[in-house]
């Protein structure tokens, strides 16, 4: 009988996790990073202006997009900023600065799970680049760079969060 309740079971699928200070956790994190930057004097730039979401919310025009639109939306920066921040990672010599990019890709990821976790499907963008459609600039420097992140958690990702449909 002790066999039976020890038996590995199926994996269990993801709980949802709608809890917002998970985020906050995140949006701290990408602040510390900008911090980090700020203080940094060499080895800590961009080499090229690298491509980053749009981080502007139009309220009348994202309540009107239903909230696959949305997740395309809020999935597509994400995967900008995973690629911005990578080609960042790669050119950073500053070695206590390393460490709060890795932090910043860790948690793109870890965005992603909690996503995957409120039945947000994953949008991959095609080999070009982002859909049509979605806004997008260029930053030049590590530093703007650093706050299009933070503005992009604290704006359309805590949006898409907070009006989760499993989470109400």
């Amino acid at each position: 009988m002790l066999l039976e309740w020890t038996r590995p079971g199926l994996p269990s699928p993801l709980r949802p996790i709608c809890d917002l200070r998970v985020l906050k956790h995140f949006i701290e994190e990408a602040r510390d990073a900008q911090a980090a930057m700020l203080t940094c004097k060499e080895g800590c730039g961009l080499p090229e202006p690298v491509t980053v979401p749009q981080t502007k919310v139009d309220f009348s025009v994202w309540e009107r997009k239903n909230a696959l639109e949305q997740a395309q939306e809020v999935q597509s920066g994400l995967w900008l900023l995973n690629q911005a921040i990578g080609s960042l990672r790669a050119s950073v010599t500053n070695t206590a600065l390393q460490s709060h990019i890795d932090n910043s890709l860790i948690n793109i990821f870890r965005i992603g799970k909690v996503l995957r976790s409120l039945n947000i499907q994953e949008c991959t963008p095609p080999a070009g680049g982002v859909p049509g459609g979605e806004e997008t600039w260029r930053v030049s420097s590590a530093s703007e760079l650093l706050q299009v992140h933070v503005n992009f958690l604290r704006g359309k990702l805590q949006l898409l969060l907070s009006n989760a449909p499993v989470c109400h």
